[in-house]
């Protein structure tokens, strides 16, 4: 009851709408990209699957906000939605599920372990950037595919992104959505009666584990996990002034609710960046210490949402395909635009980068193993070669100036 009492005291309205809106934000972009699977999946796998990440995310939003006062705002992988609406069409769904397990077990261990830090270390930004910059590039061409068919909305939800970058950007894909649907309402696409309230009632699915789904699944869901969103979470909880949270309970709690969470859809849990970026935010709260407010009711909102996944999920079928591709493609804008950022940031890492990026977004396969996997492979491949060579090529200037 302290607890509740505390928060009680320190729950102001902006942190309560920051909250609100950062979630709304996830439901508006990343939560799009997992809608798109129901032409893979039926209906209500992909309700238990939105239900499961949603829960998931709400859950520990409240507990780790809550515990380290500090507004820790959890969410699912965006990489790996789109990892896997790329291998879904090929991959069963519980042996899908079975990579889920594995991936999530492997990041608990990481987060047990306390080697958060040094496992990210060893891997060069610039090789694990190009991997997840290659995996959401060919997804967010998409919007242009679109365009051909539904010129008018696709243009008008272009020019409010970039209006919304210019002026508003935490609100910018808001505003997207916002335009879509008044261009659709417009246009005579969107019509019938509204969805009624139902709550959603999730499926269990029994993992099946095979080889080759861990490979092309598990270990690019495992290291862009870790590398895409554990490293950029954890750098804005330190920069927003929140030192003192430690990152690897962080990273054990996303991958043991993952785990017991994945049976159910949930590919896997992840600190969030950039929409805790308004959470973490002065205009949240001025006091630092009453920000995690923000975090708590991110968290309520989740579950709300999560009840109601089936309904959300309705909501969003009866919008118009191109309104949904154009959406889900634009809000990776700015996760693309960072990966290439580290990508090519560093000139000796070009290369390598360049193969991993190239490889990432080819969409090849090869022996049963997609494309992220070999990307990272090759990429470390070439950059162990090019580092190596220089490195030799540095010895005999050392030793001749003994």
């Amino acid at each position: 009851m302290g607890v509740v009492r505390q928060f009680a005291r320190d729950a102001s309205m902006p942190a309560i709408l920051a909250g609100i809106v950062s979630t709304l934000i996830a439901f508006a972009g990343p939560a799009v990209i997992v809608f798109q699977a129901v032409s893979i999946l039926p209906a209500d796998v992909v309700a238990s699957w939105v239900w499961a990440i949603s829960i998931g995310s709400g859950l520990l939003c409240v507990a780790l906000s809550l515990r380290y006062r500090a507004p820790v705002v959890i969410a699912w992988s965006i990489p790996g939605s789109v990892l896997l609406l790329t291998l879904l069409p090929t991959v069963d769904y519980a042996v899908a599920i079975g990579a889920y397990v594995v991936a999530a077990v492997a990041i608990l261990a990481v987060g047990l372990s306390g080697a958060f830090d040094r496992i990210v270390a060893k891997l060069p930004p610039a090789i694990t950037a190009a991997m997840l910059a290659g995996i959401l590039f060919g997804f967010a061409t998409n919007l242009f595919v679109g365009m051909a068919a539904q010129p008018l909305l696709v243009l008008a939800m272009f020019l409010a992104f970039f209006i919304g970058r210019r002026w508003f950007p935490r609100y910018a894909v808001v505003a997207v959505l916002v335009t879509g649907l008044v261009v659709a309402l417009a246009t005579g696409q969107i019509g019938g009666p509204l969805p009624p309230l139902q709550a959603t009632i999730p499926s269990w699915v029994t993992p099946r584990f095979e080889w080759q789904a861990i490979v092309n699944i598990s270990v690019p869901l495992f290291v862009v996990a870790l590398t895409g969103q554990f490293v950029p979470g954890v750098a804005l909880l330190r920069n927003s002034g929140y030192a003192h949270v430690p990152a690897s309970p962080l990273v054990g709690w996303s991958g043991a609710s993952s785990a017991l969470l994945a049976p159910f859809g949930c590919h896997g849990l992840t600190l969030a960046a950039v929409t805790a970026a308004i959470c973490t935010a002065p205009e949240a709260h001025p006091d630092p210490r009453k920000r995690y407010v923000a975090g708590v009711a991110a968290g309520l909102t989740y579950f709300v949402l999560g009840c109601f996944a089936t309904t959300v999920l309705a909501l969003f079928a009866s919008l118009p395909d191109a309104l949904v591709a154009t959406l889900a493609g634009l809000a990776l804008f700015p996760a693309i635009v960072n990966a290439l950022a580290t990508t090519l940031a560093t000139p000796d890492d070009r290369d390598a980068a360049l193969v991993t990026f190239i490889v990432s977004a080819s969409g090849m396969s090869l022996v049963g193993i997609g494309a992220a996997f070999w990307g990272l492979v090759l990429g470390l491949v070439v950059h162990a070669l090019l580092h190596w060579r220089r490195a030799r090529a540095r010895v005999p200037a050392s030793t001749s100036t003994r």
